[in-house]
């Protein structure tokens, strides 16, 4: 794959269906800032995949349909892998779900790598809300 230096948003998707939603908030913030849609899916290793097959096949279609590309990468260590992948396309924003409460979870391990560049989070019910993690969300239109 050969990527442009042009800004990007990056969408960092889970393997689940309901990750179409920040596919498609993605889409709409790539748009209105003129940037390129990317989405990425890290998943720990496993020996069959197929289990997988249908929700990354859902989710790849959803983003082909809003002409993004989607990379799909297997790694122990998925926030390095999307911050390396981050800068690899430019990233301006980043997407992602609600974290879970875990210390040094995804999206709090990725603000500390690449901490210049703002990551919203989009709830189940397609709310956007702004990652800080000194006053933890603030909503955002």
């Amino acid at each position: 794959m050969t990527l442009s230096k042009k800004p990007s948003v990056l969408v960092c998707v889970t393997g689940q269906y309901d990750c179409d939603r920040l596919i498609n908030v993605g889409f709409e913030k790539a748009v209105e800032m003129g940037y390129e849609l990317h989405v990425l899916c890290v998943h720990t290793p496993v020996s069959n995949a197929s289990f997988l097959s249908d929700e990354i096949e859902y989710l790849y279609q959803t983003a082909k349909r809003l002409c993004a590309d989607m990379t799909i990468a297997f790694n122990e260590h998925a926030p390095q892998t999307a911050v390396d992948f981050a800068k690899k396309i430019n990233a301006k924003l980043i997407i992602t779900g609600i974290p879970d409460n875990r210390p040094f979870g995804f999206v709090e391990t990725v603000d500390k790598l690449l901490h210049k560049i703002p990551i919203t989070m989009v709830t189940k019910q397609g709310e956007c809300l702004i990652y800080n993690k000194d006053c933890i969300l603030s909503a955002i239109a």
